[in-house]
């Protein structure tokens, strides 16, 4: 879809909301209670399809699981906010860098200055697209609108190149005229408080789905045991202190026997507690998590005494 053709005053995330029609004459107190009751509209639609973001955590936990990859492709703040959600999957997770990705409308240097004219532009969509992804990953275009000419072209592309395909949009009736995705979750919180300004509740809804679709996926595939980050990379003193308290509690080992494993597995969580539990040296609990599919859980459900 070209970009003439869209008729972008019917969009709703470019329609006016009429609870903050005065919001040039009110005091702060009023403009953070007024943008505080609409934020939680936002919260409030994402709970309302909870079910779609449920079916692209098993469309990309079973791509994941084949060896596929997961590519969040956007423009402006949408693309942004993928950005951002590739970035923080491996400190958090432990994942390659490779393994959730991010296509950016205008590439690295929109990340930090807007280039909004990149956006229209689907023929580099499709080339970023040829570039970095193959068969058996998941591409998941981010548009708030839904009509994205950079994200349409990124999901044409991918679905050509045999990839499954999601939409995360915040104008639930766009994405039904021809989005090229698979599945598509669509949140409506409502117009924005500054008209067309998507970075405020469309960008929080976006957010909280973007944040569900990877927690819920690593949670998935054993990169999380109970609620803690065993994948955790140590690489800052505060980070380095989270992964010994959670080789301490979780190995049931004293703090100084954790640093100890800690160092010993390479700074590695899963593994440091697996030695710990197991009494088992680097390399063979390294098999044994990998036996498992390298789920903790897997390998340490028969040990007494598991949380």
């Amino acid at each position: 879809m070209r970009a003439r053709r869209i008729r972008y005053a019917r969009l709703a995330t470019e329609r006016p909301n009429r609870a903050s029609r005065a919001l040039d004459r009110l005091p702060p107190l009023a403009i953070a209670a007024l943008m505080n009751r609409e934020d939680r509209r936002a919260v409030a639609a994402v709970g309302r399809v909870r079910r779609q973001i449920a079916a692209a955590v098993e469309l990309i936990v079973a791509a994941l699981r084949r060896g596929g990859r997961l590519v969040f492709v956007g423009a402006g703040t949408s693309g942004r906010l993928g950005v951002l959600e590739a970035a923080e999957c491996p400190p958090t997770f432990g994942t390659p860098p490779r393994l959730v990705q991010a296509i950016m409308a205008g590439g690295r240097g929109a990340v930090f200055r807007a280039r909004e004219g990149a956006e229209d532009d689907a023929r580099a969509a499709a080339r970023a697209v040829r570039r970095r992804v193959r068969a058996g990953d998941v591409v998941v275009g981010v548009s708030a609108s839904g009509v994205t000419p950079f994200v349409r072209g990124a999901l044409a592309a991918a679905r050509r190149r045999g990839a499954r395909t999601v939409l995360v949009a915040c104008a639930p009736a766009a994405p039904a005229r021809g989005s090229r995705a698979r599945l598509v979750i669509a949140p409506a919180p409502g117009p924005e408080v500054l008209a067309g300004s998507t970075r405020l509740k469309a960008g929080t809804a976006t957010k909280l789905v973007l944040n569900t679709l990877t927690t819920a996926s690593m949670a998935r595939l054993g990169r999380v045991w109970g609620n803690r980050m065993v994948d955790v990379v140590p690489r800052s003193a505060k980070l380095r202190a989270r992964a010994q308290a959670l080789v301490a509690e979780l190995g049931g080992v004293p703090r100084a026997r954790a640093r100890r494993l800690l160092a010993a597995s390479g700074g590695r969580v899963r593994l440091a507690v697996v030695m710990a539990r197991t009494g088992l040296g680097r390399a063979a609990a390294a098999r044994a998590l990998a036996r498992a599919g390298g789920s903790l859980r897997a390998v340490l459900a028969p040990a007494r005494h598991a949380p």
